[in-house]
């Protein structure tokens, strides 16, 4: 099955954007953002203040993909959403 890429608008800081994201990173992110009971528009705020380098929807695709490596690695399931925000955000960027 191919995944597209889509445009999506948001909202970060007062300031639109787009984020160019594959669906199953667009919702891995909304399922973390609900999971911290924060907004869509907090949680790339924080990924946006956190990145070192690269695209904002880069830094989402790591965030998402750093955020299931942790869990996997606790050992939580597959669909638990327990993993505190802020450890992703602000963890040192491998290579």
């Amino acid at each position: 099955m191919k995944s597209l890429v889509v445009k999506r608008s948001i909202v970060v800081a007062g300031h639109k954007t787009s984020v160019s994201l594959e669906d199953a990173f667009w919702r891995g992110l909304k399922e973390i953002a609900q999971g911290q009971h924060v907004t869509l528009s907090t949680m790339v705020g924080e990924i946006d203040n956190g990145r070192r380098q690269g695209n904002l929807s880069s830094a989402i695709r790591l965030f998402v993909l750093d955020n299931i490596r942790t869990r996997v690695a606790a050992g939580f399931p597959r669909n638990s959403v327990a993993v505190d925000m802020t450890a992703q955000t602000h963890a040192p960027s491998h290579g």
